[in-house]
């Protein structure tokens, strides 16, 4: 996503530059810079900040996941971890929502496609998450 955002933001910010739409200043804001691009470059950068947010709590539940199954490894009598293959199946699912979710935003967003995909993905999400806090309570 962060490549695909390069590609598509350096060439505007040159083409904007160039044409005298943008004038590139420190005190410039992110909103007076994305008004310089067409709506098809600022997709791209808006997912790649959207990347950057609620996949955090999927790393977290994974950290806790994977700190689970180790504690059972490690305890006595504990014949090693076996791994929750629902689990894995979430995890999963989630990714690869997330990933047509990134490419619908970035090549078309339609904005009632990328909302279905989101929702999908958030009540995975929230599953792997109460799977998670019943694992370690």
């Amino acid at each position: 996503m962060e490549a695909w955002m390069y590609q598509t933001r350096i060439p505007a910010i040159n083409a904007a530059t160039a044409s005298g739409k943008l004038k590139t200043d420190p005190t410039m804001t992110t909103a007076s810079m994305n008004a310089a691009f067409p709506a098809n470059v600022r997709w791209k950068a808006d997912n790649y900040n959207h990347l950057l947010e609620q996949p955090q709590q999927f790393y977290a539940v994974v950290g806790v996941l994977v700190a689970v199954e180790l504690a059972k490894a490690g305890s006595v009598g504990g014949g090693g971890a076996e791994v929750d293959w629902v689990q894995v199946q979430l995890a999963w699912a989630y990714v690869g929502l997330r990933i047509v979710h990134s490419v619908v935003q970035a090549a078309t967003n339609i904005i009632r496609v990328r909302f279905s995909l989101f929702a999908l993905s958030s009540l995975v999400l929230l599953g792997m998450t109460v799977r998670a806090a019943l694992a370690v309570f």
